[in-house]
């Protein structure tokens, strides 16, 4: 019987979370076991824990740079300084986003309960280690990369462009709402790249005991994680603090923005290396590494 289970349940939710100080959890371990014990039916409260998740985070992510957009200052570091989004267009495609989460993403998520269950995807408490819930996400981070580049890049080809992708590209110079403005297809075929692996880990992990057991409160982090990525690389800006500045291989808005520029190139989601070393970077960034590495081949054959 785990922590969660042999709890019974109280009357409101700030009696369970007084109830559990006693307890050697932490602040956000309490909140947790609170969450599950206070609706006492584990696949509705696991259902409209992941819907949240997604909700408050995507659009708790848009709104700052919303209000950033609004506001003169930050100009200086607008990618395409010439083309911000007015704030009808903001406020249709956020909309239509939020359509879209309701017809196409909200019911896998209610579902995902017994997906959980079925997988050993623990909800007790306390959490893994943080080490573990560290090496678990940066696995999540590499295979989403290759899975949107491999994907991404299919769907710049021919039909899959023109029926399926092409909604994606209506804003040229993308935004932050813009994030998940997609075809249901592409959002399905994406999408995987973030929940799939996950549980394929999970899977596997349950049948070798080297690797450690998946927690829900880890999905929870990779998917906040993965969402702030996708948001803040549509945003259009690039700071003198953007995280590409200090991690080379980050991909970020730059690396974002000139695909939705020049409409092609540059498919990965988070990294860089995989449109360096597949030859498929684009703007005059790319432009200039080729530059460079010609004139060295160049030297380097003249010797």
């Amino acid at each position: 019987m785990t922590f969660i289970d042999s709890w019974s349940n109280t009357t409101t939710f700030s009696s369970i979370f007084h109830d559990l100080e006693s307890s050697n959890l932490n602040y956000v371990e309490r909140l947790w076991s609170s969450w599950y014990l206070y609706f006492n039916n584990d696949l509705f409260a696991t259902g409209l824990l992941f819907f949240l998740t997604h909700e408050l985070m995507y659009f708790g992510r848009c709104l700052p740079w919303f209000i950033i957009d609004r506001m003169p200052y930050f100009r200086r570091w607008k990618i395409q300084p010439t083309k911000l989004p007015s704030n009808k267009e903001q406020w249709e495609c956020c909309k239509t986003v939020f359509k879209q989460h309701l017809i196409f993403e909200a019911l896998p998520i209610w579902l995902f309960h017994p997906v959980c269950q079925n997988l050993n995807i623990s909800i007790d408490v306390p959490f893994p280690n943080w080490k573990i819930m560290t090496g678990q996400i940066l696995i999540f981070f590499f295979a989403e990369d290759l899975w949107h580049y491999s994907f991404h890049r299919l769907f710049h080809y021919g039909i899959f462009y023109k029926y399926i992708h092409k909604i994606h590209h209506r804003y040229a110079a993308p935004f932050g709402f813009a994030a998940e403005y997609a075809h249901p297809v592409e959002i399905m075929a994406l999408g995987f790249g973030t929940v799939g692996f996950p549980v394929i880990y999970a899977y596997v992990s349950l049948h070798n005991q080297q690797l450690p057991p998946l927690h829900l409160f880890t999905i929870c982090i990779w998917i906040t994680l993965r969402l702030f990525q996708a948001v803040d690389s549509h945003s259009g800006y690039d700071f003198p603090w953007s995280l590409n500045k200090f991690l080379p291989f980050w991909a970020g808005a730059e690396h974002h923005d000139q695909h939705h520029h020049y409409f092609i190139g540059n498919y990965a989601s988070s990294f860089t290396w995989w449109d360096w070393g597949l030859g498929t970077e684009c703007g005059p960034l790319a432009k200039k590494r080729r530059q460079d590495m010609q004139h060295k081949n160049a030297e380097r054959k003249a010797r």
